[in-house]
């Protein structure tokens, strides 16, 4: 029969459910699709071509087996339950049912119930061959048509299925002739020799079960193993990031220093808040260590805020000389280098270190009722964290948290040295 291996399970599962084995009483084994049967005829399709055969003639249609060849060369033979992308169930030939992971297998076949492609070629043309000399044979005859019992009809066609003939007279006796002699058929394999044609015979299909039945119970034993393995740390050299989060920043814009303006109550204002931060990072693995190095880039915005700046020489009279409103807005510009120290690199969920070292441009814009201008403060920045990921399918998702520390200097000096970054992210190894 022809052989299927590891397909995809819905269309390997539509192949296999196709066949048919057909036993005849004289020990013959055919294989095809069934394309209808009535209480006398039974109509077959062959891969040597369609045939009808005789029900009085059929001793059993055989139930599909196939055999199931497993990772070290184990191998059952059965009928298949039930069959998804993960799980194949079997009843095995003893009755037992066996439960066989997908990725444990190598191939599935169709059970070769026959002796072989020659001796079901052979059959299929022989059957063929007698029944188109029954047809032409009864072709030349003119037969009537008899009325049975119930309403049923026999004519030529049941004389040619049956391999009827008509009774005949001879001296006063009646004589009737005798069927079609069908030739011996060869003594039929068994189905176990049918079964190790071809294959090595390493043991009997019952030890295969056996075997097989102790492999799966070791392998279930303790933890139960995932569906999908994790991929290998090993296997990856580069590291690829795209960080998405929240920047804490905490601004404070001294303004006093510029000319006939103050600030109120001779307070820094806070120009800051929560800033959308979005960054990025390339590393490649430092040999086969936990370390990862390479370059990283980080963009954040400084949220909108506004305040009433007070002009020395006014009089304080909000009414008849409303203080002028100013507004601020900005953007941070982190470049630098970035490193990985996995401290769980084969679970689940891998937990780093991480930290980068680089420079930070911050760029916020002054934007009064009269004049305009930015203040800019550049310089080192360092940051310091922890992150935690997963894999899902072949991308890993995770979440990383930094405390970054940045110094400011003239009219933003006195804000805050460090900002707490939180992201999420998407990541891909290769």
């Amino acid at each position: 029969m022809k052989r299927f291996l590891a397909l995809p399970v819905f269309f390997f599962a539509a192949v296999l459910l196709q066949a048919e084995t057909i036993k005849m009483k004289d020990g013959s084994l055919i294989s095809g699709s069934i394309l209808s049967q009535t209480q006398y005829t039974l109509n077959l399709a062959t891969s040597y071509g369609n045939i009808t055969l005789n029900q009085r003639e059929i001793e059993q249609i055989l139930p599909d087996k196939h055999r199931v060849v497993l990772k070290g060369g184990s191998q059952l033979i059965g009928v298949i339950l039930d069959l998804d992308e993960f799980n194949l169930k079997l009843q095995t030939e003893d009755g037992a049912t066996v439960n066989v992971d997908m990725p444990q297998i190598v191939s599935i076949e169709a059970y070769d119930y026959d002796r072989g492609q020659n001796a079901q070629k052979e059959f299929v043309e022989k059957t063929q061959q007698a029944q188109a000399a029954q047809l032409a044979a009864a072709q030349a005859q003119t037969q009537g048509t008899v009325a049975a019992e119930g309403g049923l009809t026999f004519d030529s066609d049941i004389n040619q299925v049956f391999d009827s003939k008509e009774a005949t007279v001879v001296n006063g006796a009646v004589i009737t002739p005798t069927g079609r002699v069908q030739e011996a058929a060869a003594k039929p394999l068994t189905d176990e020799e049918a079964f190790l044609q071809g294959a090595k015979p390493a043991q009997a299909p019952k030890q295969y079960t056996e075997e097989i039945k102790k492999e799966l119970l070791a392998e279930n034993s303790g933890k139960k193993k995932d569906k999908k393995a994790l991929p290998k740390e090993s296997d990856f050299s580069k590291y690829f990031a795209l960080q998405l989060g929240t920047r804490l920043t905490d601004l404070k814009l001294d303004n006093s220093s510029r000319g006939d303006y103050w600030t109120a109550d001779d307070n820094a204002i806070d120009v800051g808040g929560s800033a959308i931060a979005v960054n990025g990072k390339f590393l490649w693995r430092l040999r086969d260590s936990n370390f990862w190095l390479g370059p990283t880039l980080g963009f954040s915005n400084i949220p909108n805020n506004s305040f009433a700046d007070k002009e020395k020489t006014a009089v304080d009279d909000p009414s008849r000389y409303p203080d002028p409103e100013v507004k601020t807005s900005g953007r941070v510009l982190n470049l630098g280098v970035a490193t990985h120290y996995y401290l769980t690199p084969k679970s689940r969920f891998a937990f780093y270190l991480v930290g980068t070292a680089g420079l930070e441009m911050l760029k916020l814009n002054y934007r009064g009722e009269i004049q305009s201008h930015s203040f800019s403060s550049n310089g080192l920045s360092l940051s310091a964290g922890a992150g935690v990921e997963t894999w899902v399918d072949d991308l890993m998702l995770g979440v990383e948290v930094r405390e970054i520390y940045a110094k400011r200097g003239g009219d933003l000096s006195g804000s805050a040295d460090t900002n707490l970054l939180i992201t999420l992210h998407t990541s891909w190894k290769f």
